[in-house]
């Protein structure tokens, strides 16, 4: 059988793992009650880790194990006198349900929330064997259960808990099945099919019968109605297996296994064990739940005989002739339990070897039974005075080699723990499917395992599955650690053999039909060619930073394999090796397809040149889409394809890509205008449009391209209209003008000529130069001339008689020259007019000059500085014009404290004064310079001096100025009239 290895686990190094096969699984601990007892256990049951013992004297002990200080004690409602002793008890797996009987057929039910037994009253006098409780486990009542008595009948019941005095525990009870040997019922199992939940199995043990029924039940049963399981025993025959001389006396009883998370399983659902204790030995097998194998229950079970057992030894010590039955069975999930003369022996129920054995029980000493809490999975042993626990830990720690060994390993893989379980199992495995030719399965279970690299490569290469190998290499490499690289790139690099050797056999077997001999046809071949091809991507898509790119290159290339070669290429990220390889081979529309994928700007500057030559158009449509190139890197590219190709601009695709550049760029460089520029005017085409359409669209200041290198090249060219444009732009108009006029565009010169803003002269000599080229062009009349100059104010007629020829009719321009006559005899009228307002200004301003003279200030009495606020008379001052007063020295203060730069020159002229040393000449020059830096500082001070208050007035004092006084300072107060806010400045004092 294959082994699943969908779990994935790593080959050991070293199967020598310490493991715990020394220490036992189970351990027998017996359970120290802290209570002293009154009389002996006559029953004992435990479910749900609740434990429930019965004493000799009648009394009921219930005892929850997760609080074992809390004890019920319950009494049954009669002496036993009168009901007798307890003879069997009977738990529900939730411990919700007890029943109890005794004797003398009294039977008692109890419910997990009362400690009151209840008698069932429609099952007085019927002994009660065994029990089958309702598969769904309800805790509210019992549903439909089935009771084995002793007499053989099966009777089912639905006890139901009440409060009512007169009300039956039970709503039913009838007999529904009787052994024909009226051999007693010593085990009934009912549960549900869980792959079909409608049927019922239903299991019945006697001592020397077992029976297996299967079937519908009816409906649910009711009081007054009839119970489910009737019509089962009735439609139904049985599965029986009876054993031959079965023995009475010999204990018989049925038990089934608990279930647990991890155990085997058959379509998603848990399957059970049981065993039937008998006369004979111990009969066990699976209840299977697929749906083929449901009407064959016991066709997998086996027999343990009595001998397999420890014999039973007689008073000397020897073996006896006859051996004593098994006392009592139970099951785990992989062992069965038995007691055996006092001892507990646990049989692995798959190998049926003995895997414990322990003595518990004093010689003679009996017991009560070997039972198993199957919620809480423990199991427990008692007699009359004591209680055993058995221990269980790792019982599953040997499954695995009991699967092995049945050569079961998907079963033994689950349960094998440890790395070196899991090799063994592995090598064991794939050594299986190699003797059965199964190559294949077997290569990748040996890739987990670690059975020697080199004995498996020969094996595989020995016999021809190279398949095999392959399958065995993969699985190898993925074992490897990521530090073993040269491990790695040596297998990896096989594998890269390995792949194109069976590609090549796949086409060279499509080509030549080689296998249809075989009976495979070409479909299948193709199919398998596919298969195999998608497999070698996915290891390279994996493993392709383990492979030497140079290796599989050479590998690759060695088998002529195009296509994987072109796909480990791009796996690897080579765009590279993909791009020279089809342009190598002139593919250039895979070329662009493999291009147009990438983003490293290094990729698009080293093929460019290749790719503008044989696929412009391509090649700028994905250029345009990449945002991280540097455009003056393609230079050399786009000039060499504007070299090679002859077609127009309007499909020059280098053209294209500068102009989108130039536009979308944040920031072309002056190269890429400068190269736009370059094939725009080495074009064969005589049209300038191109190229004065992008020099027009340039108005920046500086424009962004070298524009002496523009000029030179277009007249190398002989592009008029771009020089001209580009000697404008660089404010050389009289060159422009010119060059337009040397080749006769006299259009594009006037156009030039007006260009020239704020330089009224410069455009005159330009379009002096026009007129002279307009007039003295041939063939064009004097009068269409001066037309044509009338687009120009700044010209006369007497401008232009120069350039007339030396004989010329003057009716051409008569009305010319009168206009400019009347023109003139204008101007000489304005200018008198001027002259004339000018002489009127001039006598006013005499006028004015002379009324200073007699120009005084009134001066308040109470009048105050306004700076200092103390009396204006006090002492020298400065009175203005608009009123405002201030002490000399306040004001010259102020004036230091505004003076700026002049500050240190005001301080050396206030020197020179407090001197008292200097003539009267240089005295009256000082204060003289001293009085016009205070006039200066007036446009300072008179906004602060507008801040103040408006001064109260009072008695007038008049302040007169000796005129010469006045006169001395008449020039300071114009000068302090231009410059401040007054119109002029008096100082005086106070006479």
């Amino acid at each position: 059988m294959a082994l699943e290895t969908s779990g994935g686990y790593v080959a050991p190094s070293n199967l020598a793992e310490p493991g715990d096969s020394a220490l036992s699984m189970f351990d027998v601990r017996h359970v120290q009650l802290q209570f002293p007892l009154a009389a002996d256990f006559v029953a004992a049951q435990v479910a749900n880790n609740v434990l429930i013992l019965a004493l000799s004297t009648g009394r009921i002990l219930r005892i929850d194990l997760d609080t074992p200080e809390d004890i019920d004690d319950i009494d049954l409602p009669k002496k036993s006198s009168e009901t007798g002793v307890i003879r069997r008890m009977f738990l529900d797996p939730s411990a919700s349900h007890l029943i109890i009987t005794t004797t003398l057929g009294e039977n008692y039910y109890l419910h997990t929330q009362s400690r009151q037994p209840r008698p069932l009253s429609r099952l007085k006098g019927v002994s009660i064997e065994s029990v089958a409780w309702n598969p769904a486990h309800p805790t509210a009542s019992t549903r439909e259960i089935l009771l084995g008595t002793t007499d053989g009948q099966i009777w089912e019941a639905y006890i139901e808990p009440s409060s009512e005095f007169y009300r039956r525990e039970e709503r039913y009870a009838h007999v529904v099945f009787k052994a024909l040997e009226g051999s007693p019922v010593t085990g009934l199992w009912a549960e549900s099919i869980p792959t079909r939940p409608e049927l019922r199995r239903v299991l019945i043990a006697t001592h020397g019968k077992l029976l297996s029924f299967l079937g519908r039940t009816g409906r649910y049963g009711r009081e007054g109605g009839g119970p489910i399981y009737a019509d089962l025993f009735q439609r139904e025959s049985p599965v029986t297996l009876e054993i031959q001389k079965p023995s009475g006396a010999a204990p018989s009883m049925l038990a089934v296994s608990p279930i647990l998370a991890d155990a085997q399983t058959t379509g998603g659902v848990a399957d059970k064990e049981f065993a039937w204790l008998s006369s004979q030995g111990v009969f066990h097998g699976q209840l299977p739940y697929a749906p083929e194998k449901l009407s064959k229950p016991l066709e997998s079970a086996s027999m343990l005989p009595r001998s397999v057992f420890p014999a039973s030894e007689s008073a000397r010590g020897g073996k006896k002739l006859i051996q004593d039955p098994i006392t009592a069975v139970t099951l785990s999930q992989w062992h069965i339990f038995a007691l055996v003369e006092g001892r507990i022996v646990a049989v692995n129920r798959m190998s049926e070897e003995i895997v414990f054995d322990e003595a518990v029980l004093e010689p003679g000493q009996s017991a009560l039974g070997l039972l198993t809490d199957a919620t809480q999975h423990t199991y427990w042993l008692f007699t009359s005075r004591e209680i055993y626990e058995i221990a269980v830990e790792n019982e599953d720690r040997d499954v695995w080699k009991v699967y092995l060994q049945k050569q079961m390993f998907d079963q033994a893989l689950q349960y094998a723990r440890t790395s070196a379980q899991k090799d063994a199992v592995s090598t064991a495995s794939g050594d299986f499917l190699a003797e059965k030719g199964r190559y294949l399965e077997a290569a990748t279970v040996w890739g987990r395992s670690s059975k020697g690299f080199e004995e498996v490569c020969l094996t595989l290469i020995n016999r021809g599955e190279h398949d095999a190998l392959r399958k065995y290499l993969l699985s190898q490499l993925s074992t490897y650690k990521k530090s073993s690289s040269m491990q790695r790139i040596m297998v990896a690099s096989w594998l890269v053999e390995v792949f194109m050797t069976k590609l090549n056999s796949l086409d060279d077997n499509i080509a030549t039909r080689a296998e249809l001999a075989e009976g495979t046809s070409t479909e299948e071949v193709k199919d398998e060619l596919g298969t195999v091809r998608a497999e070698f991507q996915d290891f390279v898509n994996r493993y392709r930073s383990d492979l030497d790119k140079k290796t599989a290159y050479d590998i690759i290339s060695s088998h002529g394999r195009e296509e994987e070669l072109l796909f480990f290429a791009t796996a690897a990220n080579d765009y590279n090796y993909v791009l020279s390889y089809w342009i190598l081979r002139e593919k250039w529309t895979e070329a662009l397809n493999v291009l147009q994928r990438q983003s490293d700007p290094d990729v698009f500057y080293k093929y460019s040149s290749v790719l503008m030559t044989h696929a412009a158009a391509g090649l700028v449509d994905i250029l345009m889409r990449q945002t991280n190139l540097e455009p003056e890197r393609l230079i050399p590219a786009l000039l060499n394809y504007n070299k090679t190709v002859n077609v127009p601009l309007g499909q020059n695709q280098a053209v294209r890509y500068l102009n989108f550049i130039i536009v979308n760029h944040p920031n072309p460089s002056a190269a890429v205008h400068n190269t736009l520029i370059s094939i725009h005017a080495s074009s064969a085409s005589t049209s300038e449009a191109g190229l004065l359409t992008y020099l027009q669209s340039q108005q920046s200041s500086p424009p962004p391209y070298d524009a002496d290198f523009a000029l030179r090249l277009c007249i190398q060219h002989q592009r008029v209209q771009s020089c001209v444009h580009i000697y404008s732009a660089m404010g050389q108009y009289l060159q422009a003008v010119e060059l337009a006029l040397q080749h006769d565009d006299i259009e594009l010169a006037a156009i030039v000529a007006d260009r020239p803003e704020g330089n009224e002269k410069l455009r005159k000599k330009l379009w002096l130069l026009v007129a002279e080229k307009t007039i003295r062009q041939p063939g064009k009349g004097i009068k269409d001339a001066i037309e044509f100059l009338r687009r120009c104010e700044l010209l006369r007629i007497e401008d232009l008689i120069p350039f007339f020829p030396d004989f010329v009719v003057i009716d051409d321009f008569k009305d010319e020259i009168c206009s400019a006559l009347e023109e003139y005899s204008r101007h000489i009228d304005a200018l008198r007019q001027e002259m004339d307002n000018s002489a009127h200004t001039a006598r006013q301003i005499r006028t004015e000059i002379a009324a200073l003279d007699t120009r005084y200030a009134i001066v308040e009495p109470g009048e105050k500085c306004w700076l200092c606020s103390l009396p204006v008379l006090s002492r020298q001052f400065f009175v203005f014009p608009c009123q405002h007063a201030f002490h000399s020295d306040c004001l010259g203060k102020e004036v230091l404290e505004g003076a700026g730069g002049k500050k240190k020159y005001i301080r050396d002229l206030q020197a020179q004064l407090s001197k008292g040393s200097l003539n009267a000449a240089r005295r009256a020059e000082v204060v003289r310079e001293l009085d016009g830096l205070i006039a200066e500082a007036w446009y300072v001070l008179a906004p602060r001096a507008s801040e103040v208050s408006l001064i109260r007035m009072s008695v007038s004092f008049a302040v007169t100025m000796r005129s010469s006084r006045l006169i001395g300072r008449s020039l300071r107060a114009r000068r302090a009239w231009m410059i401040g806010r007054c119109s002029r400045i008096e100082s005086g004092k106070i006479w």
